[in-house]
């Protein structure tokens, strides 16, 4: 497992949408390993493939409950509203205030293939919205409020 280089907000990748993963490989499994490490050493809660400047659809998540994986997320329901401070590994020293849904089930494929659903709310359904945005080459400061 290594420590990838976090993209920042200036390189164009952050703004390209990224492509489904057709095959769970040797490959996926060591960027998931390798994403993990990255978004720990940066005291993240989130990063997405985009970030370590892969343009495929993979995010990575831990608000303290453990840590999720999910390959080709979808938000399937999203429910509610909530505005609360965002950051981001890609825009070191810059925050703003962003709506997002309260509550959202997001589904997508673990590491062994399997679909899985997430269900989200507060800072967890945060955290997927903001990091799935990543793989359509969204910024969370395109969103920010105030």
């Amino acid at each position: 497992m290594a420590i990838r280089n976090i993209l920042k907000d200036e390189d164009p990748t952050l703004r390209k949408k990224s492509r489904e993963i057709e095959k769970i490989d040797q490959r996926v499994i060591t960027l998931l390993d390798d994403m993990i490490d990255t978004m720990y050493e940066a005291d993240g809660v989130g990063l997405a493939a985009p970030q370590v400047g892969v343009l495929k659809r993979i995010i990575v998540i831990d608000v303290g409950e453990g840590i999720i994986e999910l390959i080709n997320p979808v938000i399937v329901e999203s429910a509610g509203e909530q505005i609360d401070v965002e950051g981001c590994l890609s825009i070191p020293g810059i925050t703003g205030e962003v709506k997002r849904p309260a509550r959202v089930v997001v589904r997508g494929l673990n590491r062994s293939g399997k679909t899985i659903e997430i269900i989200g709310e507060e800072l967890l359904a945060r955290a997927l919205c903001h990091e799935i945005d990543h793989l359509d080459g969204i910024l969370f400061t395109d969103k920010v409020t105030k």
